[in-house]
């Protein structure tokens, strides 16, 4: 046979056999190819378009007053502003009552908020309460005519599990894409967080925030959060806070009004190999207790100074990032079992949790103060022994988080002026440029300067 004809021979197999297998086939063995149509229809109503509408102050481009006077440009007019809309997702879990849970970033500051359904129906929603450590968050809607999706255990969920992702990505609407649960646990995607994060490879794009994470049982087990991308698209790496995290927030704000996170009342430090060494312990993990509130949870349950914890409840605590997780997704009145070493002594205690007492105020973004302050968040620290002004959440990148302000940071005086309450910090900060914070962090004492 010759060349020619060997290789038409082979190019009109490859042509059959690319027509064979052009279309995928109807059944398979007498059965239907798998369709997670169904699925979709059934879950697809309980999950929500929000629209986010919100007042920002116009910021000149020639806001730096040295710039402007090193070039002779005007002073900025002052007291415009501008509407700004965004778009995120949400969940109704409850149709009877209308409660939807979506993040606390999607509606952080809002001014007006509106969900779609899937029917296009448009419904004013309001802000029950939120969680920015968390970053969840519950609005309520009229309730006439809402479908529900059922909270299902995030606890049973396992890497491998396939699952969907369903949102409003980019403002197109009602989107469901599919994937698998990458990696259960994930800790350190917000600096300042309290995180659990579910990852998974199911596409997440901006505006799919607030969105679903169902299971194959047609069950909520996460509230899409956040991705890792360059580029701000999805590059099959997001995360989803749990489930249990969601309810466990939904529950207190429902019957408290407020979150009532869990304090063991300890300061802390990493302890690792070098550490360890320092101190002589073969403990080359966990965190170091520099620090005990009186008539804390730590001190009632008899933790001392120089304890190394080293286990929450069966979970291996690592650094101060882990035990601080692990304490702040409990709730005040928590019962935890605490594994730590003593004087190289493994021991263990049981510790019931206090209340971390924060009244949360409206208004307390660090926009609305001072612009070296955009990015945090703050509340009246109400703590007999807590006195100043806490950082209650600060935004990666912004001008609060390059100044090095972090969540959980105290301030108890401004400009050599002791501060206790938000009212004289904006005070002094419309009278000042420059604002010199001093903070308390953990046991020490810092001047951060603020422009």
């Amino acid at each position: 046979m010759s060349m020619t004809l060997r290789m038409t021979s082979a190019i009109l197999l490859l042509s059959l056999f690319s027509a064979e297998h052009a279309a995928l086939p109807q059944e398979i063995n007498g059965e239907p190819l798998p369709s997670l149509a169904p699925l979709v229809k059934r879950v697809a109503p309980a999950v929500v378009n929000i629209r986010v509408s919100q007042t920002l102050e116009s910021q000149s481009p020639y806001g730096d007053e040295m710039f402007r006077r090193f070039f002779g440009i005007p002073d900025a007019p002052r007291g415009r502003s501008r509407e700004v809309a965004s778009a995120g997702s949400g969940v109704i879990v409850d149709a009877k009552n209308g409660y939807i849970l979506t993040n606390h970033h999607v509606v952080e500051n809002a001014d007006q908020i509106q969900i779609s359904l899937l029917n296009e129906e448009t419904l004013d929603a309001e802000v029950i309460g939120s969680d920015a450590l968390t970053d969840i968050a519950l609005l309520q809607v009229d309730p006439d005519g809402l479908t529900d999706l059922p909270i299902g255990e995030s606890d049973n969920v396992e890497v491998g599990d396939f699952v969907l992702a369903i949102g409003n990505p980019f403002g197109l609407g009602h989107t469901v894409t599919s994937g698998i649960v990458s990696a259960l646990g994930r800790t350190g995607i917000s600096r300042n967080g309290i995180e659990d994060f579910i990852q998974t490879d199911a596409s997440i794009n901006p505006g799919n925030s607030g969105g679903a994470l169902v299971n194959m049982r047609g069950e909520l087990v996460g509230i899409n959060s956040a991705i890792i991308s360059r580029t701000g698209g999805n590059v099959g790496i997001g995360f989803a806070v749990p489930s249990k995290i969601a309810s466990s927030i939904m529950r207190q704000i429902l019957d408290f009004g407020e979150v009532r996170r869990g304090l063991l009342g300890v300061t802390i430090q990493t302890i690792d190999k070098e550490s360890a060494k320092a101190l002589g312990t073969q403990v080359d993990h966990g965190a170091l207790i520099t620090g005990i509130e009186p008539g804390s949870a730590a001190e009632e349950a008899g933790l001392r100074v120089d304890d190394i914890i080293t286990g929450i409840d069966d979970q291996r605590i690592d650094n101060n990032r882990e035990l601080a997780n692990a304490i702040g997704l409990k709730g005040s009145g928590d019962k935890v079992e605490i594994d730590y070493v003593r004087n190289g002594q493994r021991q263990t205690v049981l510790a019931e949790l206090g209340q971390r007492l924060v009244q949360q105020i409206v208004g307390t973004s660090g926009t609305n103060i001072h612009p070296g302050l955009k990015g945090a968040q703050f509340a009246t620290a109400s703590a007999s022994s807590t006195r100043g002004i806490e950082v209650t959440d600060v935004e990666i990148d912004s001008p609060a988080a390059q100044r090095d302000l972090r969540a959980g940071d105290v301030i108890t005086a401004v400009n050599r002026q002791p501060v206790q309450n938000l009212q004289q910090l904006r005070e002094i900060s419309s009278r000042n440029r420059i604002l010199f914070l001093l903070v308390r962090r953990g046991d020490r004492q810092l001047m951060i300067q603020i422009r």
